[in-house]
């Protein structure tokens, strides 16, 4: 009788040690420098809850917006070293470690989104990610930005001549830097959150940036001219540790993937509406949307493209681009 308690116990003990192995969840941390709300956030959000259902609770994903975890140039190095797992960062802070990653940010490469759309879900987005592997990170999708365009407190720009000696913020992106010193302008690199501060008091003119993120980070009320020149059409990047990736079984690897291609669909859905729901917001508001001839602006670009296109890898990618229809 003893013996069969004992069994019994055992029995119990190594069930309710199967069943709470099975209900063990890994949690996975993400990040993001925009608000609640924007549809980056919602994208992986999404992500995360068909990670979490496609799994059975297993994984779960928590998403840290506005900066919670940093700004992007320190999530960045977070989430190359472990410390974090995943991350939605703009592509162009990538440009000094992953080569490929310049040819998204050139200015005036894409000739729409739908032309971006086709790039980065066909061989040349395929190209960009196996690049990223050598940093240390897998790219789980490929998000939408819109179009990047100037805006400043002192005037309406109309044409290059108008750039001539304002200071505008930039990604922390060599690119960037040169971009607006080829339109005579002078490039301020900093972190996104101290944009609307430097704007108000004066240390920097204005910055650049797409219209949710002129809306959300309100740079509307400190700089009310907003230029229509979209200078770039550049992709965001949604990254994984690959060590952590590595971890996932083959079935899991699977499922990550296809929860993040179906998160693409939905985020770009997002992206539309917000972009619409932003410029009619910042136009009541009283912001000034100007559209200059953007061939001058284009012209600008071949001193640019001449000194970070000397790579035959990215020659080739240019032309692959462009031939893109």
């Amino acid at each position: 009788m003893r013996i069969l308690v004992k069994l019994t116990a055992g029995l119990l003990l190594a069930a309710s040690c199967m069943a709470g192995a099975a209900s063990a969840q890994t949690v996975l941390r993400s990040s993001d420098t925009h608000p609640d709300g924007y549809p980056t956030v919602e994208a992986v959000e999404y992500f995360g809850e068909l990670v979490k259902e496609r799994t059975a609770g297993r994984y779960a994903v928590e998403v840290y917006h506005s900066a919670q975890l940093g700004e992007e140039k320190d999530t960045i190095e977070q989430v190359r070293s472990g410390v974090i797992e995943l991350n939605r960062v703009s592509m162009a802070p990538f440009n000094g470690t992953v080569k490929e990653s310049i040819v998204p940010a050139l200015p005036y490469l894409f000739r729409s989104e739908e032309h971006m759309h086709k790039v980065m879900d066909g061989a040349i987005g395929d190209q960009i990610k196996t690049a990223f592997e050598g940093a240390g990170l897998v790219v789980l999708a490929y998000y939408d930005a819109g179009s990047r365009s100037f805006y400043n407190k002192q005037k309406p720009i109309t044409s290059v001549a108008d750039m001539k000696g304002l200071k505008f913020r930039v990604i922390q992106s060599d690119i960037f830097v040169d971009m607006v010193a080829a339109l005579g302008a002078n490039a301020t690199p900093m972190p996104y959150g101290e944009v609307y501060s430097a704007i108000e008091t004066g240390v920097i003119d204005g910055a650049e940036n797409n219209f949710p993120s002129y809306d959300t980070a309100k740079h509307f009320e400190v700089a009310k001219n907003f230029s229509l020149d979209e200078h770039t059409i550049l992709p965001e990047v949604f990254v994984m540790n690959k060590a952590a990736f590595a971890k996932l079984t083959p079935e899991d690897q699977e499922i990550f993937k296809q929860a993040a291609k179906d998160s693409v669909a939905k985020q770009r859905e997002l992206w539309a509406a917000k972009v619409s729901e932003s410029r009619a917001k910042v136009e009541a508001a009283g912001a000034k949307i100007s559209t200059p001839d953007k061939q001058g602006f284009i012209d600008a670009m071949k001193p640019v493209y001449e000194k970070h296109v000397t790579d035959p890898v990215l020659k080739k990618m240019v032309e692959d681009v462009r031939a893109v229809q």
